[in-house]
């Protein structure tokens, strides 16, 4: 009787054992800041950014040398040409706006392309490794703090992220 019953616990063990669900979680937001792609997307969108500012500027101070040069000689115009060229400026002013806020928007739209797309490919990373670690579940946390508690050792943001920039590195 005694080894039946102790028989009948370790098959129950082990149907236990057998039964537990790997999970463990990643840091969201350390895991696409710290990407190399991610943070190369973010220096190249700085970058282009900082272009199209340098040029929008160089426009706006030809626009404004414009305006001084009018305004010293609005007096010496009638009235009818000065109500011409401050039309005229005022067209000029409009088109300036109206070009950065499409360069502003066309560079957002592209920015928002890739980082989605790179956000898309660490997902599909993550859900890979989950498959091939043998994890029933990979909780994202970030700072609305979807994960209020986990463990020590269920952290794996660091090895996820160090795996992720070997691999683009090789590519």
């Amino acid at each position: 009787m005694m080894k039946k019953l102790l028989m009948i616990f370790m098959v129950a063990l082990f149907l236990t054992s057998c039964d537990q669900e790997k999970t463990a979680y990643v840091d969201t937001s350390k895991l696409i800041q710290e990407y190399k792609e991610m943070e190369e997307v973010e220096a190249e969108f700085s970058a282009k950014s900082d272009s199209v500012k340098q040029q929008l500027d160089s426009v706006a101070r030809a626009f404004q040398q414009e305006v001084q040069a009018y305004q010293q000689e609005m007096n010496s115009l009638s009235q009818a040409e000065r109500q011409e060229k401050e039309q005229a400026l005022m067209q000029q002013q409009q088109r300036i706006q109206q070009q950065q806020q499409m360069q502003g928007n066309m560079l957002r739209k592209q920015s928002d392309a890739v980082i989605d797309s790179i956000v898309k490919k660490v997902k599909d990373y993550v859900a890979e490794y989950g498959q091939e670690k043998g994890y029933t579940y990979i909780f994202g946390s970030n700072e609305s703090a979807n994960i209020m508690y986990a463990k020590d050792g269920k952290d794996i943001t660091q090895e996820i992220l160090d795996n992720l920039n070997e691999t683009y590195k090789q590519n």
